[in-house]
């Protein structure tokens, strides 16, 4: 299967992610160094899940991230767009919806919070899917997205986007399932806006009181808001 295009037509993103589905968990602890664990940490930290709330985990994939929200003691549902990366993780013991982020299958005020790692720069529409992140949860409720991001320091950032384009393909090709696809990640990950754009564009879907935290020397970064009372 080829790649996606950087258009980002739903249902090749999805086709892709499916051929990713088996190794894509193990392929990011490899790419990011083991790094992937802390940001994990840091965004569950950032969300402050408390027991008795409901938590949006969307574009979850095999539900990792929603596991560690759940510790809390929150109702967290995984929800993502992906059936093969939903299969993979359907024993991981978290409700799991198959959801297309920019149609989200749950009434209006729902949730108490919604998160999104990783996923955001893959939506068709970046806006409309913080729109309806925004819908589904109550005024007052939280939002944190944690994505790549532009490293801060300019030497290494360089040094970065090099390593993107060039040994990420590679080390994708020993150890992803479809390292093809890790050629469009590079990619996106080199398209998204930067720290302050992607805040402004949270701020203009509806989101208030928009910070951002960098992390790893700003490869990523955690955003957090709040929807207005």
């Amino acid at each position: 299967m080829s790649r996606a295009g950087l258009d980002k037509k739903p249902h090749e993103v999805a086709a892709m992610f499916d051929g990713v589905a088996r190794r894509y968990d193990l392929t990011n602890t490899v790419l990011s160094f083991g790094q992937d664990r802390r940001w994990r940490e840091v965004t569950r930290r950032a969300l402050v899940p408390k027991p008795g709330e409901r938590v949006l985990d969307l574009a979850a994939g095999s539900g990792v991230s929603t596991v560690e929200f759940a510790r809390s003691g929150a109702w967290c549902v995984a929800a993502d767009f992906s059936l093969g990366m939903l299969s993979v993780g359907r024993d991981r013991g978290v409700p799991m919806v198959a959801a297309d982020a920019l149609r989200l299958p749950f009434a209006d005020e729902s949730f108490d919070a919604a998160t999104i790692s990783f996923g955001l720069r893959n939506l068709v529409d970046t806006a409309a899917g913080l729109r309806e992140m925004l819908r589904v949860v109550r005024p007052g409720g939280r939002l944190v997205v944690c994505e790549f991001s532009t490293p801060t320091w300019q030497p290494f950032r360089t040094i970065y986007m090099n390593y993107l384009m060039r040994a990420l393909p590679p080390i994708a090709r020993a150890v992803s399932s479809n390292p093809d696809a890790y050629v469009y990640l590079a990619e996106s990950i080199r398209e998204w806006p930067d720290q302050r754009a992607l805040a402004e564009l949270i701020a203009e879907s509806g989101w208030s009181g928009v910070q951002w935290r960098n992390l790893t020397s700003g490869v990523v970064a955690v955003h957090r808001a709040v929807k207005p009372s």
